[in-house]
């Protein structure tokens, strides 16, 4: 079974990030995540999704929030804050 990632979460949960795996075609992914603070152990938060497709995702990183496209959520995986 794979981990859970960021996209498959559930609105509100508690998580930290444990792992940013982008894929092999979009390599400038990895050093843009971890700039705007998807770096293992950082809390997160998907906060919302888009109402048709559920694409982008409002996701709260720290004390920042942003929009990511499922595809960007789903490298992120996740686990659940202690």
């Amino acid at each position: 079974m794979p981990p859970p990632t960021l996209d498959q979460a559930d609105i509100g949960a508690p998580l930290r990030v444990s792992k940013v795996q982008v894929p092999a075609e979009a390599p400038e992914w990895g050093p843009w995540l971890e700039q705007i603070g998807f770096v293992p152990g950082e809390p997160v938060r998907l906060m919302a999704r888009a109402a048709l497709g559920g694409d982008p995702l409002v996701v709260r990183i720290g004390h920042s929030t942003f929009a990511l496209r499922r595809a960007e959520a789903a490298c992120i995986e996740v686990a659940t804050a202690a």
